[in-house]
């Protein structure tokens, strides 16, 4: 009997030059050996040096394509990134609600890497009421985790873990407040509803940081849908993509910040 295939939905902006948003899902899905699946919310004109335009899907087509999947396919967990519009966050939730959806990763997606808004007016709200609820896991960054709560940036790990606490008090499960813009070497806080646990990392030599974010969101739920308990998911995510962020540099994409080198193992066999 052949062994069972994990399947993972991404729902996310498009980047077309491959480094982020649901391109970078279905790799990251795909290196982990799970069958991808992507529902796009936005279209952006972007490479290596930035984000030029933004165009949002129709809500109602965003929820027709994750309406289609889940009345087909057993989808395993779920990515979410790029959310784009109010009206798409609520469009989503309520696709999610329907299909039951379970294994959700949020990464909330409000600034590219080069510092480009991806977020319209009213989103954070709209991600506060309708998306962190349904979140078994949500991935913020320093900036994001402070527009979700509304506060100050983040300055060390006690902060961060007061972070993770505040956003399970919003509704989800857990939270993996992400430390990689502080100096120093890298420390990821996790709360998973019950206790804090500390992911320190290794700080890699590269400009290639290009959609990290999707690429770790993307795999902790790779590895949840394979069944991995979560803080194992969240550390065995964080080796892989260390190993990807290592090997960026092998790419040599464009005159940016390109993608981590999401195949770097396969690659290699």
């Amino acid at each position: 009997m052949a062994p069972r295939i994990p399947k993972v939905l991404s729902i996310a902006g498009s980047d077309p030059s491959g480094g982020a948003g649901v391109q970078a899902d279905i790799k990251t899905f795909s290196a982990l050996r799970c069958y991808a699946m992507a529902a796009v919310t936005a279209l952006t004109a972007q490479n290596t040096r930035g984000v030029s335009l933004v165009h949002a899907a129709p809500p109602g087509v965003v929820a027709a394509q994750i309406d289609s999947i889940f009345a087909d396919i057993a989808v395993d967990a779920v990515k979410l990134g790029m959310l784009a519009e109010p009206a798409i966050a609520e469009a989503v939730a309520g696709a999610l609600e329907r299909g039951a959806a379970r294994c959700i990763v949020f990464d909330p997606v409000l600034v590219s890497t080069h510092g480009d808004a991806l977020a319209g007016p009213g989103l954070v709200a709209a991600a506060q009421a309708r998306i962190v609820p349904l979140a078994t896991l949500i991935t913020p960054n320093l900036d994001e985790a402070a527009a979700l709560l509304g506060g100050g940036r983040a300055r060390d790990g006690a902060a961060m873990a007061e972070q993770a606490r505040a956003l399970v008090a919003l509704g989800a499960r857990a939270a993996l407040v992400k430390g990689g813009h502080l100096a120093g070497a890298p420390v990821d806080i996790l709360f998973d509803g019950t206790q804090i646990h500390e992911f320190a990392g290794r700080r890699v030599a590269t400009r290639n940081t290009h959609g990290t974010g999707c690429a770790l969101s993307a795999a902790i739920a790779a590895r949840l849908a394979h069944g991995a308990a979560l803080v194992a998911a969240v550390a065995e995510a964080k080796a892989w993509l260390e190993g990807a962020l290592a090997a960026a540099d092998e790419l040599a994409l464009g005159g940016g910040a390109g993608p981590p080198h999401h195949f770097y193992a396969a690659w290699r066999e």
